[in-house]
């Protein structure tokens, strides 16, 4: 699926909350085992009831079906997502390139021991601006603050 054109639409409750959970879901147990599965199952009743209904959230699709998204807020990005067959087939670009145009700059945190995504975002360009040892919820998971303009 590789010459497959990436489409950018506006998500849809009605139509995309199952299947972006499970995109995210599954690509964040590959890119976040040292969360644990317990705990990212609780993590997913709130990005279906919270995260997605309240964000400006876009959808990539191919073939006419989701393969990642990205969720802002303003200009945060709270959530960029690729469904895990499809990483590394430019979706990820894709979709901080559309973020990028709508918002004129994008912030981000992402977990320091998620390195392929850490280094995926200064690829493209994010500079990070600060650090901090535990996330949101106060657990030992060190975070990084990164900025493109």
């Amino acid at each position: 699926m590789k010459n497959v054109e990436t489409t950018i639409r506006a998500y849809e409750a009605s139509t995309d909350l199952e299947t972006l959970s499970a995109i995210w879901f599954e690509a964040s147990l590959l890119a976040h085992p040292f969360i644990g599965e317990e705990r990212l199952r609780e993590q997913r009743v709130l990005i279906e009831t919270k995260y997605l209904p309240e964000a400006e959230t876009w959808v990539a699709c191919r073939g006419g079906e989701p393969v990642g998204f990205v969720s802002l807020l303003d200009y945060f990005i709270g959530g960029l997502f690729v469904a895990s067959g499809q990483q590394g087939n430019g979706i990820g670009r894709t979709l901080v390139a559309h973020a990028l145009k709508l918002k004129g700059e994008l912030v981000l945190e992402v977990y320091t021991g998620n390195r392929q995504a850490y280094a995926f975002y200064e690829a493209l360009g994010f500079k990070e601006q600060s650090r901090r040892a535990q996330d949101d919820e106060g657990l030992p998971f060190e975070n990084a603050q990164m900025r493109l303009a």
